[in-house]
């Protein structure tokens, strides 16, 4: 598991003494090792650096690739379009749009909720 996560280099190194990066993907590899057929994934790329969430994008489409499937809670919005095949936006504990990444990219609700009515008016 240390392997496939991109942790083999630190696998001696204690959980306490790993980047925030690296724990995130130790959390993962634990969840792995219990052989899941679905992967929940709550904020995984939260509080990382960019060349730590090119690395989780990496891993997380890997671990898709091999047949989990996996459902991804996330707020980086391009981390989860370039992972996705279909997406579901909620609002306030509402649905306001379900699909394709390029049809969320295009919804006004979503953008309009997540970018704000300014910029919506600025694209008209």
């Amino acid at each position: 598991m240390a392997a496939l996560v991109g942790l083999h280099e630190q696998r001696d190194v204690e959980a306490r003494n790993l980047t925030i990066g690296n724990l995130k993907r130790l959390e993962v590899a634990r969840t792995l090792a219990t052989e899941p057929s679905i992967l929940l994934l709550d904020e995984v790329m939260a509080g990382q650096n960019a060349s730590d969430v090119r690395a989780m994008v990496d891993l997380v489409r890997r671990i898709r690739d091999s047949g989990v499937s996996v459902i991804a809670i996330e707020h980086n919005m391009q981390a989860i379009m370039s992972l996705s095949d279909r997406i579901v936006v909620v609002n306030a504990g509402s649905v306001i749009a379900e699909g394709s990444p390029a049809d969320i990219g295009a919804n006004k609700v979503v953008i309009e909720a997540y970018l704000g009515e300014e910029y919506v008016h600025a694209q008209a």
